[in-house]
């Protein structure tokens, strides 16, 4: 985050609060060919446009009707203890994805939080969002698939995941800005989860298919981040909040 710079700030310089229109060939076209499932709510979010081009869904996810619901809503409809880590998670996946200008379409991230309903109460989501197209190495639009996922148990910890060619890279830059928040990634959850059944880090890493030295930088650093002060504190506190099943 720059300084002086809020939470979300970097990310709603780009989006507006114009719904899609529902009337639009563009409209028509998406909802003809973009499947949706049960209890999922599907946006597109055209830069190019500065506006929604596509929503499909959102009533019976979160009460708000496809043609009143809007991006700058949705980035504000988290509840307050997910609304921190979620703008900044959003910040820093479109700077990352911003500094690139190959395979974009590939690039996405994946978050579990909770999102306000109309009516007030909370609904556990499993989010993903992408890149949906590209011209000349510039994102164009995003898409975003919101799953109503209702075996999601919420600890203190935050969920989330990043996609892509140079995923790596991505999560690991991800990992850095977000070190202050209580939060875990894939891999470090992946990891963790090896480690509360027992496994050695050499094992884990023959198991994961990397080096040893990656598998300290997924566990050691949690040492830290959850205030805990050796491995079977840091696995009694994944079981606490409900990291580990």
């Amino acid at each position: 985050m720059q300084s002086g710079e809020k939470f979300g700030e970097y990310s709603k310089t780009f989006i507006t609060d114009i719904p899609a229109d529902l009337e639009s060939e563009q409209f028509i076209y998406y909802k003809q060919t973009i499947p949706k499932f049960p209890e999922e709510a599907i946006y597109i979010y055209s830069f190019k446009e500065n506006r929604m081009v596509f929503a499909m869904g959102w009533e019976e996810v979160v009460g708000y009707q496809d043609d009143e619901i809007n991006m700058l809503a949705i980035v504000n409809m988290s509840v307050p203890e997910f609304a921190p880590f979620s703008h900044d998670l959003n910040d820093k996946a479109l700077r990352f994805i911003h500094q690139k200008t190959e395979d974009l379409e590939k690039y996405s991230f994946t978050i579990d939080l909770k999102k306000i309903h109309k009516d007030g109460s909370h609904v556990p989501i499993t989010a993903r969002v992408g890149v949906h197209s590209a011209v000349d190495g510039h994102v164009e639009s995003i898409i975003g698939r919101f799953q109503v996922n209702r075996s999601l148990i919420f600890g203190k910890v935050m969920r989330y995941a990043a996609y892509g060619p140079e995923k790596e890279k991505f999560e690991e830059e991800l990992n850095k800005a977000l070190f202050n928040y209580l939060a875990i990634s894939r891999k470090e959850k992946e990891a963790l989860e090896l480690v509360a059944k027992g496994y050695s880090f050499k094992e884990i890493a023959h198991d994961l298919k990397v080096s040893h030295s990656a598998i300290e930088k997924r566990i050691i650093p949690l040492y830290k981040r959850f205030n805990v002060k050796s491995l079977t504190h840091l696995v009694s506190f994944a079981y606490d909040n409900a990291i580990l099943p």
